[in-house]
């Protein structure tokens, strides 16, 4: 278990982390969210103790990490899978890491098997792509079969059926009662893999609950689609404070202001046939936009403005 607790960090005058509390629970997979800058990396220093917040406290299974006897079988980390020496190969690398904690040669094989590296195992990391380093990260992370795992974009740079290797892998070690706790910037997979969410703003807590709370919260405001042949008459039955009706084809119809039940209900009372009703379903990423949207810190041009900014630097 992870436990964040009214955690703050200060460089000079800048607040990267403020008063942040949070707890990462055994048995579950969650995910660790929000946009650039807004204090992931350096909560995720401080959980490893890379860095000492300025107030507050952070424990892994009731311990500061530096208190830690055998910190590889306790916690394994990885933040930046490329922080490794390039002529070593991916095999020597993993043995050093396991000599320092007595692991034997024989776990440094099986998380070398575990992760897809045999036939690179022996090659220098230097020569390595995206994908591989990623990969040797993660068994880094491992090595020491450790029971909290916490990674910083683990699907990065890796190929479809190693972002669906490491989604099931995580999945597995939560299943296992392992606390999982992984950063990233794919919604989609973090949808897919995550069953918690802790998401952050400028280095504040923002929401702290379930992927299926978050989505549901922000499908609440969608339109729901209908379609129907009588869409005039529909729309006339359906008029009343709140409802808005819009329609972007014909025969369709985008309502907003009152659920899908008591559309179909209305249609049923006046005798109208209805060929779709369907409530808009928000995607994390739709919630994750809704969250964050007043904590974006860097905002790019919109698409509509490049041509003419391009046309007056040309």
């Amino acid at each position: 278990m992870i436990e964040v607790d009214h955690i703050t960090k200060r460089y000079g005058e800048k607040v990267a982390v403020d008063d942040l509390t949070f707890t990462v629970k055994p048995g579950i997979v969650t995910g660790f969210l929000g946009p650039n800058g807004a204090g992931k990396s350096t909560t995720m220093r401080m959980i490893l103790g890379l860095d000492a917040p300025s107030a507050g406290r952070v424990e892994v299974n009731g311990k500061a990490y530096r208190d830690l006897q055998a910190p590889l079988h306790e916690i394994g980390a990885m933040l930046e899978a490329h922080a490794i020496h390039t002529g070593r190969s991916a095999y020597h690398h993993l043995l050093a890491m396991a000599q320092t904690h007595g692991i034997a040669r024989t776990r440094v094989n099986e998380v070398i098997e575990l992760v897809g590296l045999e036939d690179v195992a022996r090659k220098r990391v230097g020569g390595f792509s995206l994908g591989m380093g990623q990969r040797l990260g993660i068994a880094s992370a491992l090595l020491g079969d450790p029971g909290t795992v916490i990674l910083d974009e683990p699907a990065n740079g890796l190929d479809p059926e190693g972002i669906l290797w490491i989604r099931n892998l995580l999945k597995g070690l939560a299943a296992d009662g392992r606390t999982v706790f992984l950063s990233s910037h794919l919604m989609s997979e973090i949808a897919l893999t995550a069953e918690h969410l802790v998401v952050v703003g400028r280095g504040r807590l923002i929401a702290d609950t379930t992927v299926a709370e978050i989505v549901a919260q922000a499908s609440l405001n969608g339109a729901v689609r209908v379609r129907t042949p009588d869409a005039a008459q529909l729309r006339s039955a359906l008029a009343a404070d709140g409802v808005t009706v819009a329609s972007a084809e014909r025969g369709v119809l985008e309502v907003q202001g009152i659920e899908s039940e008591r559309i179909g209900a209305i249609a049923a009372q006046h005798g109208i046939v209805l060929h779709e009703l369907t409530p808009h379903r928000a995607s994390l990423e739709d919630a994750f936009m809704a969250l964050t949207g007043d904590s974006v810190e860097y905002h790019a041009a919109g698409l509509d403005r490049l041509p003419t900014e391009l046309e007056h630097a040309a």
